[in-house]
């Protein structure tokens, strides 16, 4: 049994290197962006070292520079992170039933898209050494592009800085972008999102709430409109 934990661990890391590299150079610009938060590179090291999801740091890091209460990072950072929720319940399917509580647990501290990913499309029951051998590299990798990032954002001049932080949205349009050309609803509700975004900065009342409690918001009747209007269908729906 320790050599099959020991293959699986390998096998993990071996199967992560692409991820790690490519961690590596997108939590570089998300260091930017806590730089600019005022975050130090060690906070920023142990906040995705912690925190491994892209969005949940980018919507944290923004929050922090707007001043928002310790609640509204909270909520907001749970609602960008519900994915996981589902992933978590897929994953758990996967699990032998043997398998303790505690590595539950601790497989679930690194659960990110693309872990979930080569870690589901093992064949048979998921060893939970596989997934401590591929979180270790892509954990390091994440948390030391953040670090690289703060590092660069306090030595380069902040007309660099501010440039470079635009990395990350074009990081976040290249992941809408694909799908909303091949989903017409997607992509209307990409658009109206943006419009309302902006209405909010200057409609009555709504403007005079921070910009935390504004996307809280905004993402909530979004979301749940969407959800209620265009629900996703499932393949045997999609034959009928």
């Amino acid at each position: 049994m320790l050599q099959t934990n020991k293959t699986a661990f390998r096998e993990g890391m071996r199967d992560s290197i692409p991820i790690a590299l490519g961690y590596l150079a997108v939590s570089f610009s998300l260091g930017i962006i806590a730089v600019n938060a005022g975050l130090t590179a060690g906070q920023g090291f142990w906040t995705s070292f912690f925190c491994m999801a892209s969005a949940g740091e980018y919507i944290g890091f923004s929050l922090i520079a707007a001043q928002a209460t310790y609640t509204e990072v909270a909520l907001m950072t749970f609602i960008a992170n519900a994915r996981y929720l589902l992933m978590s319940a897929a994953w758990s399917q996967r699990i032998s039933a043997k398998t303790p509580v505690i590595h539950r647990f601790v497989m679930a501290l690194d659960l990110t898209d693309e872990l979930f990913a080569i870690a589901i499309a093992r064949k048979g029951s998921l060893n939970p050494w596989y997934s401590y051998g591929a979180a270790i590299l892509p954990a390091i990798f994440w948390a030391s592009g953040t670090a690289f990032g703060c590092i660069a954002g306090d030595i380069l001049p902040k007309n660099i800085v501010s440039a470079l932080s635009v990395a990350l949205y074009g990081m976040f349009i290249a992941i809408i972008i694909p799908p909303a050309k091949e989903n017409k609803v997607l992509f209307w509700l990409v658009s109206i999102s943006f419009a309302m975004s902006l209405a909010a900065n200057y409609l009555p009342y709504v403007s005079d709430l921070s910009g935390g409690t504004r996307i809280i918001i905004l993402t909530v009747i979004i979301s749940s409109v969407a959800a209620l209007l265009f629900p996703h269908k499932t393949t045997e729906e999609e034959e009928v």
